[in-house]
């Protein structure tokens, strides 16, 4: 069932609360892939009914990003959802998101602004503000959903860190399921921009993967020292690649790490021409 207003949305979930049902909620761009379904399929398994969002959210993107250009295949998207066995697909627009006028700035609309010690960080320093649109967008579609559970894919690891927290530190009774990265047999993390990559910068694009199972390799020898572990990288580039971040981070706060241990989480983001890819590791065995 494919929708476009939130009036519909919140008149199907009371029908479906009144009879006891729980709720899934799959927050998504659209663009969906093997890696969405998981979450999808975890939600039907776990819940009685399963709501996909499907929203090119505006305020998380940074001045010059792909916010044009990014993939919207709404047809494809909803014949996956149906087929998965998703009860509500809900594709809004920015106007039924942020009301009319839609003036999309923190001057005239209500942000979700997260603590500063997890943003300004990995993705969050490039991407100054992403964060902020990101936990306003959920905080909404929690708000218009009322799920009891809402699942997120561990390759955007630091968002999914935010958002637990967002959820803990506002008292939101929802629980947030952590679902992990999927991957091309290449070992590729799939993301909706791998859309943007060609076959070339596809094999290019396996250094993140590459660089991240040898460190855990490592890692699993008894290499301890982050910087050494950094150290093991460098022969996976080549002048295709241009590398933002290579970074050991605590799995629950995102604190720099400079002795890796089982809670570490070893964080990458790289640049292939104009795409910019982010992959993860924990090193928990």
């Amino acid at each position: 069932m494919l929708v476009h207003t939130i009036s519909e949305v919140r008149e199907k979930v009371r029908e479906w609360k009144k009879q006891g049902l729980t709720v899934g909620l799959v927050p998504t761009m659209g663009a969906l892939h093997a890696g969405h379904k998981s979450l999808i399929d975890k939600s039907v398994e776990k819940c009685d009914k399963t709501v996909v969002s499907v929203f090119v959210n505006p305020i998380q993107f940074c001045p010059g990003e792909d916010l044009d250009k990014y993939p919207r295949t709404l047809d494809a998207d909803e014949k996956l959802c149906n087929e998965a066995g998703v009860d509500i697909v809900f594709a809004p627009s920015p106007k039924e998101m942020y009301g009319e006028g839609h003036i999309m700035s923190n001057d005239f609309l209500t942000y979700v602004i997260p603590p500063f010690f997890y943003v300004n960080k990995l993705c969050g320093k490039s991407r100054v503000g992403h964060f902020d649109g990101v936990c306003t967008v959920v905080n909404k579609l929690f708000n218009i959903v009322q799920p009891d559970f809402a699942f997120f894919g561990e390759k955007d690891r630091q968002q999914l860190i935010i958002l637990k927290k967002m959820v803990n530190d506002l008292n939101i009774p929802i629980e947030i399921i952590s679902c992990p990265i999927v991957r091309e047999e290449s070992g590729l993390a799939l993301s909706s921009r791998n859309k943007y990559l060609s076959e070339e910068d596809k094999k290019d694009a396996l250094a993140l993967s590459k660089i991240l199972f040898n460190i855990k390799a490592c890692y699993n020898k008894g290499v301890t020292d982050c910087n050494a572990l950094t150290e093991t990288a460098y022969s996976y580039l080549n002048q295709k690649h241009s590398l933002e971040y290579l970074e050991f981070r605590d799995e629950n706060d995102l604190e720099e790490k400079k002795t890796a241990d089982d809670g570490t989480i070893v964080f990458i983001a790289l640049k292939i021409g104009e795409v910019r890819l982010i992959d993860n590791i924990s090193l928990r065995a």
